[in-house]
């Protein structure tokens, strides 16, 4: 039987910005459903990178990617947002209200205002007045090196492109390939719990923060890390998907093995905007064009915050999508309730409950 919801707004990803979202609407008594294609909360923080510290939230120094979602879950909490988790939105359809109805929510429509429905791939069917998109890359997936025989040692997680658990690799030979903020903050955390760590990459230059590279140089330097620059993973030895050594090239084809246990490879992710990419939404490459003063797309009602927006002066950072997230959901005020908002803000307002 096709479960059928009303609501206000429909988020699409469960990611911090997402939560946030919920939290931004929640303030200003928008009613929210919060959708993900994965079974769990959180997005690429919980997926990908559960224990890495983050360094750039107000008021943390530092924060675990898993204790962030948690506070950001607990904080939408008192709005009740309600979670539709394991399902992907498929379809969107705009339709008008009829002219006779009136009001203020979507169960007692605005006069002559588009509204959603929508799809999942549950066969859910959700009525919403407003759609905010906040899917961080969209469906992502890790970008893999060109090794024969990869999916041998994938399967028995010597090659991994996550890490989980720093646990893991306590006393072991690892590998890191990359230069990126994922590669560099990951050798920051390992060098202190493996055997043996090795950076490979292509070029001595890092396109990560100064500060995470400043780090890893002076662990380098304490003999925590070893450099393998210009060089970069050519293939894999070892038997039934246990590693053994990496090979690794450099530029001028010259090659030279590594004795390891893993490979972790940080070559960033592949985006795919899935049904999202035919929404009659305007994009650019694999990103969605927004209106920046309010994160709206070219269809009206529809929102896109986070890192899958994109406009003049666009950063990604968690924190601009916080930001995306409040001025979206200030914008919408007005299509849900069709009066103009008067803010008051959380220290003389409070935290009200859900309507």
């Amino acid at each position: 039987m096709t479960k059928k919801i009303t609501t206000d707004a429909v988020i699409i990803g469960a990611g911090p910005v997402g939560l946030f979202a919920a939290f931004s609407c929640g303030m200003l008594n928008i009613r929210t459903v919060v959708v993900d294609a994965l079974d769990f909360i959180g997005g690429q923080c919980t997926a990908l990178y559960p224990e890495k510290p983050i360094y750039d939230i107000a008021g943390y120094p530092s924060v675990s990617a898993e204790d962030l979602i948690k506070n950001l879950q607990a904080q939408a909490a008192p709005f009740s947002p309600e979670y539709l988790l394991g399902q992907q939105v498929v379809e969107v359809h705009k339709f008008t209200v009829d002219s006779s109805q009136g009001g203020s929510h979507v169960n007692s429509e605005p006069v002559n205002r588009e509204l959603f429905t929508i799809k999942t791939s549950a066969g859910t069917e959700i009525k919403t007045k407003l759609i905010i998109i906040a899917a961080g890359c969209g469906a992502f997936g890790p970008n893999r090196p060109p090794i024969n025989g990869l999916e041998e040692f994938e399967k028995t997680g010597a090659v991994q492109y996550f890490v989980k658990a720093k646990e893991e690799f306590r006393g072991k030979k690892v590998v890191i390939a990359g230069g990126g903020d994922s590669a560099v903050d990951w050798a920051n955390i390992l060098a202190d719990v493996t055997d043996k760590l090795y950076v490979a990459h292509r070029r001595d230059k890092f396109r990560a923060a100064p500060e995470s590279v400043s780090r890893m140089m002076k662990l380098a330097e304490a003999g925590k890390i070893e450099f393998v620059i210009p060089y970069q993973p050519s293939g894999l030895i070892g038997n039934n998907g246990k590693l053994e050594k990496i090979e690794i090239k450099d530029l001028q084809g010259n090659s030279k093995q590594l004795e390891a246990d893993n490979l972790l490879c940080f070559f960033g992710l592949a985006m795919e905007l899935g049904p999202i990419a035919n929404w009659g939404l305007s994009l650019d490459k694999n990103h969605i064009a927004v209106e920046p003063s309010n994160c709206q797309t070219n269809v009206p009602g529809i929102y896109a915050i986070g890192d899958i927006c994109n406009y003049n002066g666009k950063l990604k950072l968690i924190a601009c999508g916080f930001s995306e997230a409040a001025m979206a959901a200030h914008h919408a005020y007005n299509r849900v309730f069709d009066k103009p908002l008067h803010f008051e803000y959380s220290t003389s307002k409070g935290v009200p409950h859900a309507a």
